[in-house]
Order: structure tokens, then sequence, then C-alpha cells
């Protein structure tokens, strides 16, 4: 189903029905719904960590950061040869975001840019939207920061839209359509907050990776 023209509330009520819009590429004017056969989910509190990982987290300068420069992070994700996120719909995920709807991680190393991810949020949903990475392991720091972030926060659901196999290595599954919408339908019951604790740095982000694996 193609929508040229969409609210933030219809978009909301999208994604509360377990379909979500997307764009042919960042010129086309149109959005498209999709509703796929099986959806990708990540486990809320147990993204995995390889070794290698681990260890680029303890000895190196990482940092998180919520919502330092939403807009910056979303145009990030924009910023590439393919991409399904156009003007219409960046303009959409600014409005979910001042309405409290929507929100950003970004991940710094040695005090700049290395990556980030944002997401749409309804319940205890977290809808993530795209991620980005400027550095090796960009991406994955953030999976691991916002997982363990959206855990003390009372999510229970960790929407990826598709599985890819970089997701699948983070701990990343797919599920049939009807159990997603069974997760959902729980999740939109229950309220959930993103910024219930501050971020965790990264030695206490290790930590906690290590003492519950």
């Amino acid at each position: 189903m193609t929508a040229r023209v969409l609210t933030a509330r219809q978009l909301l009520a999208g994604y509360a029905q377990g379909i979500f819009p997307m764009a042919e590429s960042a010129d086309m004017p149109d959005l498209h719904w999709f509703d796929p056969p099986r959806r990708g989910v990540l486990p809320v509190g147990r993204v995995h960590a390889s070794r290698s990982l681990l260890r680029d987290l303890r000895r190196q300068d990482w940092s998180a950061h919520l919502d330092g420069d939403f807009d910056a992070i979303v145009a990030a994700c924009g910023d590439r040869g393919e991409t399904w996120i156009n003007a219409p719909l960046s303009a959409l995920y600014h409005e979910l975001y001042l309405a409290g709807h929507a929100a950003a991680l970004e991940i710094r190393h040695e005090g700049r840019f290395a990556g980030g991810i944002f997401g749409v949020i309804l319940g205890s949903a977290f809808f993530g939207e795209s991620m980005v990475s400027a550095r090796t392991n960009g991406s994955k720091m953030a999976l691991i920061w916002l997982s363990s972030q959206l855990a003390h926060g009372g999510f229970t659901l960790f929407d990826t839209q598709f599985l890819t196999p970089h997701l699948a290595r983070m701990g990343g599954v797919e599920i049939t359509r009807h159990s997603y919408r069974r997760q959902l339908d729980q999740a939109l019951r229950r309220r959930a907050d993103l910024y219930r604790r501050p971020l965790p740095t990264a030695d206490q982000l290790w930590q906690e990776i290590t003492q519950t694996s």
C-alpha cells in the first residue's frame, strides 16, 4: 500500500498494527507500507557481544549519548548509496522525536562520532529504524548500549524489521508475523522509559555484560 502523504499520528497507528513505511529511495516522494511474513527482533538486554567487541569496549575510549542530535543521526543513517529514508520520512521522524515517540543513541570514540542508531518508541516497544557506523564496531557498540538501556527502561520488544547477517551475529532472530503481533500487542499494553537511568559508561557496560553472560 502506498501513502503519498502521511502524518505522524498515522505513522504511529501503522506501527501499532505491526506495519512500517519505507521509501524506494531518497529521491522518491512516496512511502510504502510493509508487513513482512517474518520479522526480525533482538533480545532485549541480551544482544550478543563477541569477545573481540568486549575487548574493544574495555580498552578503547568509547561513550554513548542519548539524543545529542537526533536529526544528525537520522541524516547519517540516510547518507549512503541506497537508502529508504526520504525527506518526508525524515520529517516524520523529527515530529515523533519532538513528541517523545522517537530517540537516537550516538556512539563516540575518543570524542568523535563513531556510529549510532535511531528508532520509534511506542509502549514498551522500540522499533529500530536504522543504524550507522563511522568506524569499525560503531554500530555494534550502539546495539549493545541500546539493548542494555532498553532492558533497564522496561522495554519488552526490540524490533529490527528485517533480519540481516549482521543482526543475526548479534543475537537477532526471525519470528512469524503472528508471533510478532502477539509480542507487539503485549508491548503496547506496558509503559517503558528509555531515560529511566543515565547511560552507563563503557566500563560499567563491560561489567554488566561480562557479569551476566
